[in-house]
């Protein structure tokens, strides 16, 4: 049983897709926002759900607000309502566009972000690890970017801050659960969606101009998903996994002394001998 968070759309309608096809019941929640994250529309999530009955799988609709921790909460209660137990949570739910800039942020738009990226997440997860816990199975897969750590890609104030804050809360929650048999990793997509498909071409055309920007379907993502949601991967965890087209990668955050900066402050901070 799989909930996915923003399934109505883009990445998270492939992730909900690929799911049923592997055999999972999904939940399909998605508020139908626009790409601002405002207004609803339940026509999305709707529409998932018919395409995966009409497949021979097994689906159900919601359009619960995630952003916030009680929002998150209340999507896994219905969850756990009509399949009786949980062991899939996709939190994909998202925008990206907001928070101002550095010398004029805006603190709405910045809130709002953090609702429906990191607030969202904390519930859903919140709520169903005590669930996984006890039915000593669980598999959580948070959707990152990889605009909140890395330079080259650029990205809104609000949305890369809130990827960030996301990308350590996978890691602290994947540490705390590792005697439980629940994973945490995190999915960094590169995939054409109405939210991505402009500054993935952008970026495509400065950095690699002989790819083909029209490879990065959101299967290729939802193919990972799949992977990472399965029993194959109960030993992956605190992991964060970079798919782009049919390339994956795996981001990996460590300390290290064999760097030009790290040799020039030391030398700049080395005691001085006396002449």
């Amino acid at each position: 049983m799989a909930l996915v968070t923003g399934g109505g759309r883009g990445l998270g309608r492939a992730h909900a897709i690929a799911l049923a096809k592997a055999g999972a019941k999904v939940l399909v929640n998605d508020l139908g926002a626009a790409l601002n994250g405002s207004g609803q529309d339940v026509e999305p999530a709707v529409g998932v759900v018919a395409e995966i009955c009409a497949a021979g799988g097994s689906a159900i609709a919601d359009v619960h607000d995630v952003a916030s921790v009680s929002g998150g909460r209340a999507v896994v209660e219905a969850a756990l309502g009509h399949f009786g137990r949980l062991d899939i949570v996709v939190n994909n739910a998202g925008f990206a566009r907001g928070g101002g800039t550095i010398e004029c942020p805006d603190e709405d738009e910045f809130d709002a972000l953090a609702a429906v990226h990191v607030k969202a997440a904390l519930g859903t997860m919140s709520a169903a690890i005590p669930h996984m816990r006890a039915q000593r199975y669980g598999r959580i897969i948070n959707t990152v970017s990889e605009v909140a750590l890395d330079a080259r890609s650029g990205g809104s104030l609000g949305y890369s801050a809130a990827k960030a804050a996301l990308w350590s809360i996978t890691m602290t929650s994947a540490a705390q659960l590792a005697d439980d048999r629940i994973t945490v990793n995190a999915i960094s997509p590169a995939a054409l969606t109405r939210m991505s498909a402009q500054h993935l071409r952008s970026f495509r055309r400065a950095n690699d101009p002989d790819g083909d920007p029209n490879d990065l379907n959101p299967e290729h993502v939802a193919r990972a998903v799949v992977y990472l949601s399965s029993p194959a991967a109960a030993d992956i965890t605190g992991r964060v996994v970079h798919v782009a087209g049919q390339q994956v990668r795996e981001y990996q955050l460590r300390r290290t002394p064999n760097t030009d900066l790290a040799e020039r402050i030391s030398t700049a901070l080395a005691p001085r001998r006396r002449a």
